[in-house]
This record gives structure tokens, C-alpha cells and sequence, in this order.
């Protein structure tokens, strides 16, 4: 099965950049493939100094959903919004002040890649981040969700009047040109050895947690098994699995078994619940049902501002940019129109991070009013 490969570069325009994120893609891309994958075959998508979060997003929804391993290297720096301190990836339009409309939150990466299977999706980054930023990774680690592996390197601000290198990035590419894509736990550990024999040391390093060693033999014999053994199959795995193979209703359907009984056990508006709700949502968009979506997500938005949720929380405005999303997919006027004034209420109170979705919405119900 081919794999997937997302290269992404950014960094701000002007005084504001930390790094030259953008000089390390042409050595990535004169890797071949089938290296930077680690599979037989791999389509690569190449992101240089991007504009808008939304095409970031577009791009990277589209590799998250790709059936086959999927590897996404990300050069750039982090910032933090003024408003709610969460890391952004700076883009080109970035400024301090406007972190929070034209930066590419942190946690739509953990979001998109949350129904992957375990085990296929790969993280290699090479970040610096500015002084407040720095201090608020050291007591907040940088995560990619608990099902993809995330190796690389965060570096303190460079010098006033510095614009940094991506060593990082780069010693990982090079080590990638001769051909040969050793081990991913040993390729970190190469190109980390790389940027510390440059000076390097006060960065923070990322890698996934390695388990504890066994033994070196055991205090008395294991007793014999009284059955063979069964290891819990994850139920993310299976929904992936039929939504490869294009059994969307099935997914659909284990999604809602997986529901009801958190709903059982946890009770309404419970975050277990609110997971499944958010697993029905995505599995509709990837079957096409625009409409299913939109409702689900209208639905968990208002769940989560009833529980008390503010509305500029990731997760309410998450759940209502998509369901914004999906509603401008829907192709019945009547259910448009519908959702569309459901979705202009839900506005006023979580207008969002993109400017004048309000009035995208607004302007979209005064057109379908005009439908038959």
C-alpha cells in the first residue's frame, strides 16, 4: 500500500521569523519517496510558507485520511494566542497580535490525526519558539495525540537580529538522501547527534516514550495460561479498517455502539460520548453525507456550551468551524437552509478564529432564501 508524505514549511514574513523554515524543503524533496514513507511507493505533498490555517488544514485533512503510513515533517516556528496560550505554527502573515486568525493551531494536528490507526502516522519536526512560548512548552510538552509517534526537536529563540536554521530538519534529510531510511527511532537519534555536534544543547527533544525494559529474568516461573490469552482489539482500528474498504455503514455502525454505551456508562454530555459523537461526525464526511455531519457537529457544539464549555474553547470552536464546514457541502436547499439558521445562531455566540464567518453564513441563508 503506497504511503503518504506532508511537507510542511513556515515561518512568518519579516522581523517577526525565527527560522528559515523553507530552506530545508528542496533537500527534502530530493529525497526520493519511497525514503521519506519507508514504503514501496508514496505520494508527497509539498506546503511552502503558506497563507490561510484553512489550507493547512485542507491539506493536511486529505493525508490524515489516505489509506497507508503516513509521514508529515514540519519546519517552522511556534507561537502562542494572546487569548487562550495555545501553540499556533506561524505562518506567513503572522504577527503576535494576529496569532489567533493567521496562525495554524497545534491541536487541529492531534485532531486530524485521531482516528488513524496506531502504529502509521509519524511526526518529524524541527520548531524554535519565541521566549514566551519556550517557558509554556517546558510545562506543556508539544504532543501529536496518543496514536501518532513524534520525533524532533524544539529550539529557544535565536539571537535578536538572528534568523535560525532548521539543523534538525536538515541533518534528517541528509542522512535520508543516501537511500537508506534507517530505523526511525535511530534516524532521530543520528540527526539529534548532528545538531548537538553543532552546539545545540539546550533544546527540547522529542520522541516517543520507550517502554521500560523487560527483566533479565523472571523472580519464578510463570505460571501456565489457564486460556489462550486475547489482546483487546481497538475499536478506532476496526471503524479505520471498514472505512478503507468502503464499508461506511458499518463504521457508522460501530461508532454507534461504541455511543450508547458510553452513554450507559458515562451518561449524556459526557466527554466518552461526546468522542463518539465526534467519530459519527467524521465517519459521515468521509462517506459523503455532508448533511449527517453538519447535524452531528451542530449537535456536539451545543452539547459542549451547555455543559459550560466556553465558546472560544478549541473544542466548541472546532466542532462548529466543522460543521460550517460540512454545511457548505450540503446541496438540498431545504436542509441548507435548516442548518444554515442553526449554524447563524451557534455563530453569534463562537464566532471562531476565522474573520467573518458570520457573515459567510448570513450571506449564504439571504442566497438559499431565493431557492425553490
Amino acid at each position: 500500500m503506497p504511503g503518504t508524505v506532508l511537507l510542511l514549511a513556515a515561518s512568518p514574513v519579516g522581523k517577526g521569523c525565527l527560522v528559515d523554515a523553507a530552506s530545508v524543503l528542496p533537500v527534502l524533496a530530493a529525497v526520493a519517496p519511497a525514503v521519506l514513507s519507508g514504503t514501496d511507493t508514496a505520494n508527497v505533498v509539498e506546503l511552502a510558507d503558506p497563507l490561510e490555517p484553512q489550507a493547512v488544514l485542507t491539506r493536511l485533512r486529505a493525508a490524515a485520511t489516505a489509506p497507508g503510513p503516513l509521514t508529515v515533517f514540519v519546519t517552522g516556528q511556534l507561537q502562542l494566542d494572546r487569548r487562550q496560550h495555545l501553540p499556533h505554527l506561524a505562518l506567513a502573515r503572522t504577527t503576535p497580535a494576529t496569532v489567533r486568525y493567521t496562525a495554524f493551531p497545534w491541536h487541529w494536528i492531534t485532531e486530524e490525526l485521531r482516528l488513524r490507526p496506531p502504529g502509521t502516522t509519524t511526526l518529524f519536526v524541527d520548531l524554535h519558539a519565541d521566549a514566551e512560548t519556550w517557558d509554556h512548552l517546558i510545562a506543556h510538552p508539544l504532543t501529536a495525540g496518543p496514536f501518532a509517534a513524534l520525533y524532533g526537536r524544539i529550539a529557544p529563540p535565536p539571537p535578536r537580529r538572528t534568523v535560525a536554521a532548521p539543523t534538525y530538519m536538515r541533518a534528517v534529510a541528509t542522512i535520508l538522501r543516501s537511500g537508506h531510511r534507517p530505523p526511525l527511532p535511530q534516524l532521530h537519534q543520528q540527526a539529534l547527534t548532528r545538531v548537538v555536534g553543532e552546539g545545540a544543547r539546550t533544546d527540547l527533544v522529542l520522541a516517543p516514550a520507550m517502554a521500560a525494559p523487560p527483566p533479565p529474568f523472571p523472580a519464578q516461573p510463570p505460571a501456565p495460561p489457564v486460556a489462550d490469552p486475547v489482546d483487546p482489539v481497538d475499536p478506532h482500528e476496526t471503524i479505520t479498517a471498514a472505512v478503507q474498504a468502503g464499508r461506511h455503514d458499518e463504521a457508522a455502525a460501530l461508532a454507534g455502539q461504541r455511543e450508547q454505551e458510553a452513554l450507559r456508562t458515562y451518561g449524556p454530555g459526557s466527554e466518552q460520548v461526546l468522542h463518539w459523537m465526534e467519530v459519527r461526525a467524521d465517519l459521515a464526511m468521509f462517506a459523503g453525507g455532508a448533511e449527517r455531519s453538519c447535524r452531528t457537529w451542530l449537535a456536539i457544539a451545543g452539547a459542549r456550551l451547555n455543559a459550560g464549555q466556553a465558546p472560544d474553547s478549541p473544542a466548541v470552536e472546532s466542532a462548529v468551524d466543522r460543521a460550517h464546514h460540512q454545511w457548505g457541502r450540503i446541496d438540498d436547499a431545504a436542509s441548507a437552509r435548516e442548518l444554515g439558521a442553526v449554524l447563524a445562531a451557534l455563530r453569534l455566540r463562537v464566532p471562531g478564529r476565522r474573520r467573518g464567518a458570520l457573515d459567510h453564513v448570513q450571506q449564504a441563508l439571504r442566497q438559499l432564501q431565493t431557492q425553490t
